[in-house]
């Protein structure tokens, strides 16, 4: 039977409760939230005269949960908005109401008896047929559906989604006894494609596959940073985006996470997995037990391995935790001579050979902490899963890991990495021998830009299933290459489809990355369909070089400048006025020259997670690749029969002078940075490209035809340039902007206004890059500007001058 989600009833409304609300929200569906009734007014409500059966005490827990998640940071939803899809209720009026609910999801405190008595007033509402997962993170399912009735069990499961719902990938999908295969087969599917999560299936063991993999890690270090003698920041150093981590790294991110929950959940372990050849690891350290002993939580509770201080200038200081003494001290800066090997290795995975081969104390914390995680990880098959390919994509999506335990183990050589676990003193699990025996040197392999596993029963490679969905550039590289530069990749994505790839620093945009996009868009046109521009990096791009822009500025070579300039507006244009469809599929950071590339697209397929915005100001100029002329001409395509146009140029204006950056795909609909009923939105990055690809290729089976270039723009001249100069005046008055600030503002206004042209016009886009080029060259002139960028490539961060 096909089953369709239309309404959701969550049970619980706490952090995790209210962020599973807001992402099913997000992706459209109708929410009802519940959570228990009040026993005591608050003294607010005794002075407002109200009583416990009042509606808005009885639903006040709910409420309030609510709130305060929809004004946290970062926001669990993609649009304000998209709250009007959530209704709140308690467990005592409302709980009828989950019969209208096609799915239950309970997510309430984490004991197993309140859990069963949800269950029971459950089981006597939901209608036949309804989905009903649990959002445990660790209480074995079958206890859980212990009484309950058969159509109960036959659609029950659990669900563990990972905390913030809308960030983390992971979602596990837990099996009961009774559970029908279908049901988990519908669950795997609709988490991929509607919630854009990595849907694992997972055994009924303690912490499922993320948590127990990961606190694994985690405890396995705690117990050696004595051993090894590392201090806090060192290890912070050795675990983060070097090994591709999170910058939080280890002690920062339990800070964050909480150090009760973590231990919480390595009790919870060690209590209920006696037979784990590493059970006394999950022994707590002795300084663990001093900071609980202490309340030391971390951000919870103002201190943990880190404490923030104020010093007697005002300004505030991060002091780290010094392990042995436990006091804390001002933070130390970690060197290691290892880790400057690898710094002019770009790709994480080709670093872990080098990391491992270290002669230095961080070599040697390599070997161990790798070492022991590679035989733990091959002893947990199938315990926790049936194959490896899962606890990879299930680290990767629940801890942010770039790369999995048998694709680093992959990465430094199965034998050095059977050595390192000996010499970390254990013993992998018994088939990896038998799959070296077999003549296997690897855990994965690809073939045909498929990606194969070990499958340990078959004792051979099998494909990695459902990847059909997905396009995997690191697959078809290779194979599939059709031109490259130092800058760009150009793939052939097979269907008449070609995709450009950024591949320079950060996915910045300078001349290599230009011509390669110009190639492309010949290659394209001479022999296929239409191109995507697209990459798997961690951001899209963060726009256009400024460290070249800065060394021709300094040097005034004005000359070069601008035919650099131009050469990005020429660019822009020639992907706009192509005969062939260019789609754009932007992800992450899509900043300045990467959000222009965007606004000159035929089509944006963006994913769900793109910042996206100009942020030119910042450097102390004006978009100069088009985007300011394309914020005018976007402002003239909105003018309607008796709009205030200047209200309308105003709004696009402001998009550009408050360097406004979307917090979510959906929001660049609002600032016209993205267009409604052209650009789309994905929930999972992972299905981007290939989304992008098959419009692409709807647009050329459409009969795409090449833009007639536009001469049409309505600019509104001294009426608009006059309305923006008396703005910025009184700005710069009441001292809410720079001087400089406000010189800029004025640039950006001449351009948008088309200059100072005596009544309204219609213009050329030529006509607009001209006037751009000519307002972003004078303002490189500036000093300020010039103190701007070196700000920004020094710091990574705006000034303000």
């Amino acid at each position: 039977m096909n089953r369709h989600i239309q309404q959701v009833a969550v049970i619980g409304s706490g952090i995790m409760g209210s962020g599973i609300a807001c992402h099913f929200a997000n992706i459209g569906v109708r929410v009802l939230l519940l959570d228990i009734v009040p026993r005591e007014l608050t003294d607010a409500e005794k002075a407002k005269g109200l009583t416990l059966e009042d509606k808005r005490v009885r639903n006040r827990l709910v409420d309030e949960s609510l709130a305060k998640a929809l004004k946290s940071k970062p926001s669990p939803i993609y649009h304000q908005d998209f709250a009007r899809r959530i209704e709140t209720g308690n467990l005592e009026d409302d709980i009828h109401r989950v019969a209208e609910a096609d799915w239950i999801i309970e997510v309430v405190v984490e004991r197993l008896d309140i859990k069963k008595q949800v269950f029971e007033k459950l089981d006597a509402h939901r209608k036949p047929g309804t989905l009903i997962t649990s959002n445990t993170s660790g209480i074995p399912i079958r206890f859980m559906a212990e009484g309950r009735s058969a159509d109960f069990r036959a659609h029950f499961c659990g669900t563990h989604f990972f905390n913030p719902a809308r960030y983390l990938k992971l979602f596990e999908i837990i099996p009961g006894p009774d559970t029908q295969p279908e049901i988990l087969e519908f669950l795997r599917e609709y988490g991929e494609r509607f919630l854009g999560k990595t849907s694992v299936v997972a055994q009924d063991t303690p912490a499922f596959i993320g948590n127990r993999i990961g606190i694994f890690s985690i405890m396995s270090l705690f117990h050696a940073v004595k051993e090894m003698d590392l201090t806090v920041e060192e290890v912070d150093k050795l675990t983060g985006p070097v090994i591709g981590r999170p910058k939080s790294a280890t002690f920062r991110t339990v800070d964050v996470v909480g150090l009760d929950t973590l231990v919480h959940v390595a009790n919870g372990i060690r209590e209920n997995c006696p037979d784990d050849e590493r059970h006394s690891l999950f022994q707590l350290p002795d300084f663990i037990s001093s900071l609980m002993e202490n309340g030391w939580l971390g951000s919870k509770s103002g201190q943990g391995f880190y404490k923030k201080v104020k010093k007697d200038d005002g300004s505030s200081e991060i002091l780290s935790l010094d392990l042995g003494t436990l006091e804390y001290r001002s933070k130390k800066r970690a060197q290691f001579a290892t880790l400057e090997q690898t710094k002019t290795i770009d790709n994480v995975i080709d670093r872990f050979a080098v990391l491992t081969a270290g002669k230095d104390k961080a070599g040697a914390f390599y070997r161990q902490s790798f070492g022991a995680l590679f035989a733990y990880v091959s002893h947990r098959i199938p315990e926790i899963t049936d194959a490896l390919y899962k606890i990879d994509d299930a680290m990767k999506a629940g801890f942010g890991w770039e790369h999995g335990p048998f694709q680093i183990w992959d990465a430094v050589g199965l034998d050095k990495g059977i050595a390192m676990a000996e010499e970390a003193g254990q013993q992998v699990a018994p088939w990896v021998g038998e799959m070296k025996a077999a003549g296997a040197a690897s855990f994965y392999q690809v073939r045909d830009g498929a990606t194969y596993f070990y499958d340990i029963p078959e004792k051979s490679h099998q494909k990695v299933p459902g990847q059909e969905a997905f396009i995997i550039l690191d697959n078809i590289r290779k194979s599939n290459e059709v031109f490259k530069n130092s800058g760009v990749v150009v793939e052939d994505l097979g269907d008449g489809i070609l995709n450009i790839e950024f591949r320079s620093k950060m996915n910045t945009i300078g001349g290599d990355v230009l011509a390669g996009l110009n190639k492309a868009v010949d290659l394209a046109e001479a022999n296929h369909r239409g191109l995507v521009v697209g990459n798997q990096a961690a951001n899209f791009s963060v726009g256009a070089n400024i460290g070249m822009i800065f060394m021709m500025a300094v040097e005034q070579e004005y000359d070069e400048l601008n035919m650099a300039i131009k050469y990005f507006q020429d660019t822009m244009m020639r992907m706009r006025y192509s005969s062939i469809p260019v789609v754009a599929a932007p992800h992450g950071m899509c900043l300045g020259g990467g959000c222009e590339l965007s606004l000159h697209a035929d089509m944006v397929v963006a994913a769900a997670e793109t910042y996206i915005g100009l942020v030119e100001f910042g450097v102390g100029v004006i978009p100069g690749g088009g985007g300011s002329k394309e914020m005018a001409l976007r402002a003239s395509d909105s003018f309607r029969k008796n709009d205030v146009e200047l209200n309308v140029l105003r709004e696009y204006f402001l998009t550009i002078g408050m360097a406004k950056v979307s917090t979510s795909a959906y929001e660049a609909f609002d600032t016209g940075i993205l267009q409604k009923g052209k650009d789309i939105v994905v929930v999972n990055k992972d299905r981007q490209l290939a989304t992008a690809k098959a419009y692409a290729a709807l647009m050329a089976d459409r009969g795409y035809t090449r833009p007639v270039e536009r001469t049409d723009v309505k600019v509104l001249g001294k009426q608009a340039l006059g309305m923006f100069l008396v703005g910025t005046d009184s700005m710069h008055a009441g001292h809410y902007i720079s001087e400089h600030d406000k010189k800029i503002a004025n640039k950006l206004a001449w351009v948008m206004a088309g200059g100072d042209l005596s009544e309204a016009s219609y213009v050329s886009e030529q006509y607009l890059l001209e006037l751009e080029r000519e307002a972003f060259l004078s303002l490189c002139t500036e000093r300020k500007t010039l103190e701007r960028i070196q700000h920004m490539l020094k710091v990574g961060k705006p000034l303000r001058n």
